[in-house]
């Protein structure tokens, strides 16, 4: 008598350890895929963060101009309009947005005001798509939504 072996005798268990390695590499791809949307997204909205701090820095600088601290006797801050503070920040949006987009689109100013005319509040948002997933959130949403607000104070002091 033969002894048959396990491959011979048509083994049901047989090819089932490639189906359950194949499922484990998708799944960790797709961890990794995740992962890496997700610190983009992040950094996406670092970058909006330091352009609306860069803009409202620069709302407050346009503001004051050199006569303001030629002054022996300077004003313990530099007084703010809302008009003034909205264009200064239109203008350095528009001048500094190619600089940190990223994967960031549709960057706009959505307020630019002071609300008590010492602080220059700027909020800026955005669309950016991740990479590695970007087909999907353009099909199904359209991109992510950022936000982010920044202040500064017109201290001389």
């Amino acid at each position: 008598m033969a002894s048959r072996t396990r491959t011979e005798a048509g083994d049901p268990e047989s090819g089932r350890i490639l189906l359950l390695s194949l499922g484990c590499v998708v799944l960790g791809l797709m961890i990794v895929a995740m992962v890496v949307a997700s610190t983009a997204v992040h950094l996406d909205r670092k970058r909006l963060l330091n352009l609306a701090d860069m803009a409202a820095v620069e709302a407050v600088a346009a503001q004051g101009g050199p006569d303001v601290f030629g002054l022996v006797e300077r004003p313990d801050y530099l007084p703010l309009t809302a008009s003034g503070v909205a264009d200064a920040a239109e203008a350095s949006v528009a001048a500094n947005v190619a600089f940190g987009a990223g994967h960031m689109s549709r960057v706009r100013v959505v307020q630019a005001t002071t609300p008590d005319g010492v602080t220059a509040e700027v909020t800026l948002t955005a669309v950016t798509n991740p990479p590695l997933i970007g087909w999907f959130t353009d099909a199904f949403l359209d991109g992510i939504d950022l936000s982010a607000t920044s202040r500064a104070r017109s201290h001389t002091r």
